[in-house]
């Protein structure tokens, strides 16, 4: 299906869709002239989507909306990963789709390497510690104390934008780094060597961490299960940033419990929130952070920017590519 025709810079509506952040405030001090809107729920996007030809939008979004917004032109997800989206839907009704790579890069880089160095310096068992005011003596037992992470080697699956960063993150640290991309002949950057999926099973013994950083796609959900933790070494540790339904939850409590591997560190579930009675909570070797590695001071900004960026792009009426149009594969 053709494009709907893109309008005149003054007749252009942009419409910001989430629950918390005020885009449309930020984008209003940018004083464009251009119409926008905020909508704070599905509800009213589904009342003020027809008059958009923008929207930038995640978790709010509904397949079903896309048969009310006749004038959409570009969709900007809010997110890197675009499972929310029915991508071939869209396009097949001329709207084009762009991702938010490189606007959370360092937050979820960063995040993952805080959890793999809280674990392994045992933090989250200091914070119980301090609550409880109790001062922990000295561990006889070298298996029960804190460790390090340099001369560990790090197995990164997924190395896009974010696992690239922590590549070079884990380099610093003087960790060995091994990486698994979908299309290995891109190279591995900061990493020591770069592998194909398919050898996934046969890198998991070598690795002391292993960071999830890839998209959820056919091929990566529930990728981590029943076989991928009885490959891993019972002292490694699993550290999810890329999204829930990539691990299998309840083989990775199965692992846990049964002490198959050492800790977890998880900020993505496959349900969210993470319900109440999930045993996730309560273990002692898992870290639990509620999807906030993406989570920084300055998100608002960079994702103006970056709509601001494509919108020029549209309007110059030209088939120039949109920045993030179609995500790089990992």
């Amino acid at each position: 299906m053709a494009r709907p025709s893109v309008p005149r810079r003054d007749e252009i509506t942009i419409g910001f869709a989430h629950e918390q952040y005020r885009l449309a405030e930020v984008f209003a001090r940018r004083l464009t002239g251009m119409r926008h809107f905020q909508a704070w729920s599905v509800d009213e996007l589904e009342t003020t989507i027809p008059q958009a030809h923008v929207v930038a939008v995640s978790a709010l979004w509904r397949h079903h909306l896309l048969e009310r917004a006749q004038n959409l032109q570009y969709l900007q997800a809010l997110s890197v990963g675009l499972d929310n989206f029915d991508v071939d839907a869209l396009r097949s009704r001329g709207v084009r789709i762009a991702n938010a790579a490189g606007i959370t890069t360092n937050s979820v880089a960063e995040h993952a390497l805080a959890l793999m160095l809280s674990l392994s310096r045992r933090l989250h068992l200091a914070r119980d510690e301090q609550r409880a005011r109790t001062w922990r003596g000295r561990i006889a037992d070298p298996a029960g104390r804190e460790d390090t992470l340099g001369g560990k080697t790090i197995l990164i699956v997924g190395l896009g934008a974010i696992g690239s960063r922590l590549a070079q993150l884990a380099k610093a640290l003087e960790m060995r780094v091994l990486a698994v991309r979908a299309t290995p002949s891109k190279g591995g950057g900061a990493a020591d060597s770069t592998h194909a999926p398919s050898e996934l099973l046969d890198l998991l013994p070598r690795a002391d961490v292993v960071a999830l950083t890839c998209p959820l796609t056919r091929e990566t959900e529930r990728l981590v299960g029943d076989e991928a933790f009885a490959a891993m070494r019972p002292t490694a540790l699993l550290v999810n940033v890329a999204r829930g339904q990539v691990v299998d939850e309840g083989a990775l409590i199965a692992a846990m419990t049964a002490g198959t591997i050492a800790g977890a560190a998880l900020d993505c579930f496959e349900e969210e929130p993470l319900p109440t009675d999930s045993p996730l909570w309560v273990m002692p070797g898992v870290i639990v952070t509620s999807h906030v590695g993406a989570e920084n001071r300055r998100y608002e900004e960079r994702l103006v920017d970056l709509v601001l960026e494509n919108v020029e792009a549209l309007l110059a009426r030209g088939e120039q590519r949109l920045r993030n149009e179609r995500p790089t594969s990992s």
